[in-house]
């Protein structure tokens, strides 16, 4: 356990809680096309933004502990840098180091995966997301793994391909499949891409929002049971004209030379890496692998014995799964611990598609409470319904049960995530991206009017932009068009900033109108603990505020 945070004796907290409201997805956006968060009817945040002391924060490359600023960030190492304080190296960061560094291949789980193919004379499988997007995964580490399996030895690989569309332009499948093909060939081994589905279908779920999707995956990855095609290419086309999906929501398909029989299920004694690093969408489907007799989330039929790897170990607490390639980063000193050495009760909460952000993640990839006395964790429940049919998704209900827990006087701190502007804004669809925010705005204000009523501070800021930016442009910033002259929609996060507002109604005038400039979102740690009347911990990231 920590020792309690050190009391600042110059300022004294205010009479209500310090509320953290965590936009996901809101950003400031570079071009005035596409961009939904300035275009929607936002009257609260527009208010909010002009009247209080106001700024920008990174929140992407390595502000993030992303490789490079190339890099978009992502609600998972956003909420680790806004709960930790500090900037850790991510799992982008350190797989790319693991394989640059011939480190992976050295290691112990990999030198397993292959010895058992082997002695077997098996098939090595590897399932993941298929783009060089970075924020699940990356295709390059999934080549360089295939190209250590042909100098090991192994005579046979099969690919299982997860279509992104969303981390990357939408309809860009074929771009990364037919030059995939042609390095398997290259490689001149039986290394054959096996199965494949859209990100939002098949396997991919999170927070047991959907288990049916991982039954899916199940299904067409490791029985090869479902629609055949001879190659993936040909798959991607024939789904795509009819159905007219972009590539996250593409239905499963299976591969077959014949008609009949699958190139690629997982049999017994086969070796299986799912080489996502990321961990929210891989637990599930790791748990599937890895669960025994007692499993009850969908009829798996016959399990086939296999040795099971993740990228990274998912979850910490769970040791999930229980053989990985690269050790994820090691997150310490988190806010929520700190608080609640110093006695502070906290209220974490969101609907289900982002609960594990305000939680896990922003815990330091940490399950479980700090202090159950002092911890209190809500989840609403998410609805199952494609996100552009319910842009405004639970902002509702979250914010019934923040007002209830602000007026409640319960709580020292509170900290919640309104994923509309995020789940939204992946779906490419502008109208939507434009409800969701209309709803959010209102929520804002029910929010700000509690606030004010018991005389505590808000907190406004993101984990990530995306809504901001809802169309891809060119390098001369001009608006991409398709095939058919429309505007090309952006699935994609953003690389814009995202705002820093504080609404603190019984200011006594004891910081500085204007906050810092050049920050992170690591610095918002530190801003919510001084806030509270504390001094931020040694080694945090600084403040936005600066005392006179």
């Amino acid at each position: 356990m920590l020792k309690a945070l050190e009391k600042n004796p110059s300022f004294s907290p205010r009479r209500g809680p310090v509320v953290l409201a965590i936009l996901d997805g809101v950003g400031f956006g570079k071009y005035a096309d596409g961009d939904a968060v300035k275009q929607a009817h936002t009257p609260v945040l527009d208010g909010l933004m002009t009247s209080c002391p106001c700024t920008k924060l990174k929140a992407h490359g390595t502000a993030v502990g992303m490789p490079s600023d190339a890099d978009m960030g992502n609600s998972e190492v956003g909420h680790n840098a806004i709960g930790c304080g500090r900037v850790f190296s991510q799992g982008a960061k350190l797989v790319e180091e693991a394989v640059k560094s011939g480190k992976l291949f050295e290691g112990a789980t990999w030198k397993k995966l292959v010895a058992n193919v082997l002695e077997h004379d098996s098939t090595l499988h590897f399932i993941g997301l298929f783009s060089d997007g970075n924020v699940h995964s990356h295709i390059d580490h999934l080549k360089a793994m295939l190209t250590e399996a042909k100098k090991a030895g192994v005579k046979r690989a099969r690919i299982h391909i997860l279509l992104d569309g969303r981390d990357v332009p939408e309809t860009s499948a074929l771009l990364y499949i037919d030059p995939f093909e042609e390095f398997l060939k290259s490689l001149g081994a039986d290394y054959r891409i096996a199965s494949g589905g859209g990100r939002m279908v098949i396997t991919m779920d999170r927070y047991g929002a959907n288990w049916d999707m991982v039954r899916k995956g199940w299904e067409t990855h490791v029985q090869g049971k479902g629609e055949f095609f001879k190659t993936a290419h040909e798959a991607v086309e024939a789904l795509r004209a009819r159905t007219g999906a972009i590539d996250q929501d593409l239905p499963p398909f299976v591969i077959s030379c014949d008609g009949k029989t699958p190139v690629g299920p997982v049999r017994d004694n086969d070796s299986v890496i799912f080489f996502n690093f990321r961990g929210d969408r891989s637990l599930e489907i790791t748990r599937a692998f890895e669960a025994g007799a007692d499993f009850d989330k969908f009829d798996r039929g016959r399990v086939p014995q296999v040795i099971y790897a993740g990228m990274m170990e998912y979850d910490g607490d769970l040791h999930a799964p229980k053989n990985y390639l690269v050790n994820p980063p090691e997150i310490d000193r988190t806010m929520d611990e700190y608080l609640c050495a110093s006695g502070v009760k906290q209220l974490a909460i969101s609907e289900t598609q982002k609960y594990g952000h305000v939680t896990y993640f922003f815990n330091g990839n940490r399950s479980g409470k700090f202090d159950d006395a002092l911890d209190e964790y809500v989840e609403i429940p998410s609805d199952i319904v494609p996100f552009e049919q319910r842009p405004w998704m639970k902002c509702a209900e979250i914010t019934d049960a923040v007002v209830a827990a602000v007026e409640s006087g319960k709580y020292g701190m509170i900290r919640l995530n309104f994923p509309n502007g995020d789940m939204v804004g992946h779906t490419g669809s502008m109208d939507a991206v434009l409800v969701s925010m209309g709803a959010l705005d209102l929520c804002l204000g029910r929010i700000k009017a509690a606030v004010a009523k018991a005389g505590g501070v808000l907190v406004i800021s993101a984990d990530h932009g995306n809504a901001d930016d809802m169309l891809e442009h060119g390098k001369d910033g001009k608006v991409k068009l398709d095939d058919a002259g429309n505007p090309r929609r952006k699935t994609s996060h953003s690389l814009n900033p995202v705002p820093c507002v504080i609404y603190d109604p019984e200011s006594k005038g004891e910081y500085e109108p204007a906050l810092r400039e050049g920050l992170g979102i690591s610095s918002l740690a530190a801003t919510c603990i001084e806030l509270l009347g504390y001094k931020a911990p040694e080694g945090y990231d600084p403040a936005v505020i600066q005392f006179k």
